[in-house]
């Protein structure tokens, strides 16, 4: 009898030994360190619309999990595959599976870091957002140049582009074309404080017109220094009526963004952008303005100057004159420069 029961109590042991082994693998297999490949993270991608086995299928081609069944029965057992949330998640190496299907299954994904900047037409800021977010660049531009857009903004097709602040944004990687308008409008709202709306009032400006003549002068220059003066001479032509003549408007008309050199004959160009050829602001921006050279155009001194010239040493600095004579004479250096350079467009 005493042996009998000694045989039991050993059997028992033994038992209890193998389900305790069985549960420690699966405790470790679950919450144990997962996702053993070399980098320190890597980037899932759930798409809009994915199933289970799309996660599936992806998880495994990343390496975040070795063992498929193991996965497919987490997800399962906390019901995943009901509350799939696309969207883009950041595995860190070592990250459970127990951990991973509870970062999924809440939808705790990672920001997209959107920068755009030296943009001058709309198609360039949606080929910029098909490459960062899930909707492609087709589906941004067909939202960009709705025409309720600018009508619900209170902009024109022409001026449209002024909407957009150029910075670095956070964003949701499934952010939709609309939902990121509504975004840009409500950051167009927050750039256009009561202060910078005040300053374009008492110059006797809208919103979209200084953009506007912040984009001739962003392509006229990269130096700040600069930036705030030459934005005053525009506002001196402006006062007195006289033609802009800005050779970046004319750039624009002929829709040759790479030429360097205006000629003379290209100023006879046939557009409503042409600054030569007609007076006051051309119909909307002929870029994206960043917000330094609209603060330079809000924030303009006052000053006598009509006419700059790019400096003939090329170092991007420009000369400025309050007279046409003494105009000729910085123009005919610099043109000398050119001429020695050949650069001749």
């Amino acid at each position: 009898m005493a042996k009998r029961r000694k045989r039991w109590l050993s059997y028992l042991l033994l038992l209890t030994m193998a389900c305790g082994l069985v549960a420690w693998f699966a405790w470790r297999q679950l919450h144990g360190p997962g996702a053993a490949f070399k980098e320190e993270s890597k980037l899932l991608f759930v798409p809009t619309g994915a199933d289970l086995q799309t996660v599936v299928d992806s998880v495994m081609k990343l390496e975040a999990v070795t063992d498929e069944q193991a996965f497919r029965f987490v997800c399962e057992r906390k019901h995943y595959g009901d509350r799939i949330k696309p969207g883009r998640y950041r595995v860190k190496r070592g990250m459970s599976m127990n951990a991973l299907v509870n970062m999924l299954r809440a939808g705790d994904q990672e920001a997209v870091r959107v920068t755009f900047a030296n943009i001058d037409h709309l198609h360039e800021l949606a080929g910029r957002l098909g490459r960062a977010l899930e909707p492609d660049s087709v589906a941004f531009l067909k939202a960009l140049l709705d025409p309720a857009v600018a009508q619900e903004a209170g902009l024109s097709e022409e001026t449209l582009i002024s909407l957009f602040i150029p910075d670095t944004y956070e964003l949701w990687w499934t952010t939709t074309p609309e939902q990121f308008i509504a975004r840009m409008r409500t950051e167009h709202d927050r750039f256009w404080n009561n202060a910078r709306t005040a300053k374009a009032r008492d110059k006797g400006m809208t919103k979209a017109e200084v953009s506007t003549l912040a984009s001739i002068v962003q392509a006229e220059t990269v130096k700040d220094a600069d930036a705030p003066v030459i934005a005053g001479v525009y506002l001196n032509r402006l006062r007195i009526g006289m033609p802009l003549q800005a050779d970046p408007t004319v750039r624009f008309a002929l829709g040759a963004d790479s030429v360097s050199r205006v000629l003379h004959r290209d100023l006879d160009v046939a557009s409503p952008y042409n600054t030569y050829r007609n007076r006051g602001l051309p119909p909307g921006p002929i870029n994206m303005p960043e917000p330094r050279f609209i603060d330079a155009v809000l924030d303009a001194p006052k000053h006598e100057y009509l006419y700059f010239c790019a400096r003939a040493d090329l170092s991007g600095y420009s000369d400025f004159a309050r007279t046409y004579e003494q105009h000729l004479v910085n123009a005919r250096r610099y043109q000398r420069a050119l001429n020695q350079r050949k650069i001749y467009r």
